[in-house]
């Protein structure tokens, strides 16, 4: 389950961890606060395309555990993929998702990310923000959040409803099965995302 798979953070006992200033959700809020301030700069900057995606993977190396992302997308697949294959699949998958949302959050460039509150929720903590985009009504975005890769970083969000690691994990199985099961071949379309 996605427990055993997430450290509990803030959440009361047992293993019950305050921030710095005793508040279980403040670590979390502020994680998505920088986040938020990143996206924005970058989808502010004018650059072009490949430019904004490459600071998109820097921002994703940052800010979430994409080790854990990419091994959830994957599924059962990852249990029988060698360590190399696993070492080449998640900067492949890292490049994928860099690229595919790197596109998506481009249309942020004009709008505003807010964090309205956090609170702890099973073994994370979820950080709810509203999304406001030019002639939109608000989007309500949730962002998963744990230390259990050492740090404080996101594992999924949820946007309108739509889990971000559900979906991928679709994909990422509906890839595989295109490419009849080969691990290498998945990696390498990743890689040329």
């Amino acid at each position: 389950s996605r427990g055993r798979h997430m450290r509990l953070l803030g959440a009361g006992p047992p293993g019950w961890r305050p921030d710095a200033v005793g508040r279980p959700s403040a670590s979390g809020s502020a994680l998505v606060a920088r986040l938020v301030a990143d996206v924005k700069a970058v989808v502010s900057s004018g650059k072009s395309e490949a430019g904004m995606i490459a600071d998109f993977a820097k921002i994703l190396d940052r800010h979430a555990d994409l080790p854990t992302i990419a091994r959830y997308c994957l599924g059962p697949d990852g249990r029988s993929a060698s360590v190399a294959q696993m070492a080449a699949y998640t900067p492949a998958f890292a490049n994928y998702i860099a690229a595919k949302y790197g596109r998506r959050f481009r249309g942020f460039v004009d709008g505003e990310i807010t964090v309205q509150g956090a609170k702890p929720i099973k073994s994370w903590i979820e950080v709810e923000t509203s999304v406001l985009l030019r002639g939109r009504s608000p989007l309500q975005m949730d962002w998963h959040v744990s230390d259990r890769s050492g740090r404080h970083a996101f594992f999924n969000f949820i946007i309108e409803g739509v889990n971000m690691l559900l979906t991928e994990r679709a994909e990422v199985g509906a890839m595989l099965d295109r490419q009849r099961g080969d691990l290498d071949k998945l990696i390498a379309e990743m890689r040329a995302a």
